[in-house]
């Protein structure tokens, strides 16, 4: 490997194809769904295994070690630690608002609210860890030994610190937490280092958080512009009426076209500057997408979903095109619509749904290494391996919170 301003071929690539990953992925769909769910966990081992041999580091290829089974465990102690003691919880809080104690209740809330949060950030802490001692190179795995708890109090209070100067600070605390997570990692006998500086993403964060009130004073004077022109008359054709109704379009396009991206403009630096800081021994990392990198990917991806709900609805389509006058009169009378034909329908609208959300991990995880870079020196010599605890179970919180490990 040679220096930043070198041009050698990338240490990280991939060699994988959506084709073949599609043959994994169409089964676990099917397998998933007949299982109502219960096969998910060994349905993301399988595609996790396919991505890491894909997956090459220096000509060798990742491993993945990890098993349905941790998974699988994962979630069942989330469900009986989580789950039970949050339902039995809603029904104390709910006999305490009708016996008048809607303080008591108030408390309880709050308590679960913080300690909601607080697993948060342990699932990803916990997910980041429990993913680096299953990711194996060269015989060589990652891992931690910190359990994760302080860190889960540092998600809390760093994000609080964030939201007291309405939201400011967010970049501090989004940076200052993957600096703290990444650094408690290793790989081998190598701990990681990361000192991303915060600074560098304030004008791109300032540009989203600024985003919003632009599009609401924008939408505001161009409303107030129409009223001044309108001159009464017929509201839909009269100036006033169109140029109410171009403020409308503007908000709404604001809303679902300018916030996303200006999302992923923030969120671009952020990977360049959090993955630049990255170092792991003699290794440093780079990560070279740009925003028009992040926008394309994620055209790409509205593009599958798109195509994936249009074979969704199709079923439905069909079934009132069958016979829509009986459906509508199904409707107006209040009867069920439920049919064995519509249950049908809606289980065959699950499988593209869920296909396409496959093929959306198998493009962010090309996606991300294939803008992955590394420079600098490995020694195999004092490539040792790591004498950090391994984790018996998977991420059962992380699927229960619905986060990332990055």
């Amino acid at each position: 490997m040679t220096g930043h301003e070198g041009k050698a071929p990338s240490a990280v690539s991939f060699h994988g194809s959506w084709t073949d990953f599609a043959k994994i992925a169409l089964p676990n769909v099917l397998l998933t769904l007949v299982t109502l769910g219960v096969y998910r966990f060994w349905a993301t081992t399988r595609e996790r295994k396919y991505l890491w041999s894909q997956t090459r580091f220096i000509d060798e290829p990742l491993e993945w070690t990890g098993r349905g089974i941790e998974l699988f465990i994962g979630f069942v102690m989330v469900f009986f630690l989580l789950g039970l003691p949050l339902v039995v919880m809603q029904l104390l809080i709910n006999g305490l608002v009708f016996q008048g104690q809607p303080m008591a209740a108030g408390v309880i809330v709050f308590a679960i609210i913080l300690f909601v949060f607080y697993l948060t950030g342990l699932a990803y802490f916990r997910a980041l860890r429990y993913r680096l001692s299953r990711t194996y190179w060269r015989g060589i795995r990652g891992g931690s030994d910190d359990q994760g708890f302080t860190y889960g109090w540092s998600y809390i209070w760093k994000n609080v610190a964030a939201a007291i100067p309405l939201f400011l600070l967010y970049p501090w605390a989004s940076m200052s937490l993957w600096n703290e997570r990444w650094s408690k990692m290793s790989f081998g006998p190598y701990r990681f280092e990361s000192n991303a500086d915060w600074k560098a993403l304030m004008k791109r964060y300032l540009l989203f958080y600024l985003v919003p009130f632009l599009i609401f004073f924008g939408a505001v004077a161009l409303g107030i512009s129409a009223a001044s022109a309108g001159g009464g008359g017929d509201p839909f054709t009269s100036a006033g009426g169109v140029a109410a109704v171009i403020a409308i379009i503007i908000g709404i396009l604001g809303l679902y076209i300018i916030m996303p991206i200006a999302a992923l403009l923030y969120y671009s630096k952020f990977m360049r500057v959090a993955i630049g800081a990255l170092r792991l021994g003699d290794l440093e990392f780079d990560f070279t997408a740009r925003s028009p990198d992040w926008i394309l990917f994620w055209l790409g991806n509205l593009a599958i979903f798109m195509i994936a709900y249009g074979f969704a609805f199709a079923p439905f389509s069909l079934l009132i095109a069958s016979d829509p006058t009986q459906f509508a009169q199904q409707i107006e009378a209040g009867e069920s619509i439920l049919s064995a034909g519509l249950i049908l329908g809606i289980l065959i609208a699950i499988i593209p749904i869920a296909f396409a959300t496959s093929i959306i991990r198998y493009r962010s995880w090309k996606f991300f290494v294939v803008h992955t870079e590394a420079f600098g020196e490995v020694n195999l010599d004092r490539m040792t391996q790591s004498e950090t605890q391994s984790a018996s179970h998977g991420e059962g919180l992380l699927d229960a919170f619905d986060v990332g490990a990055i």
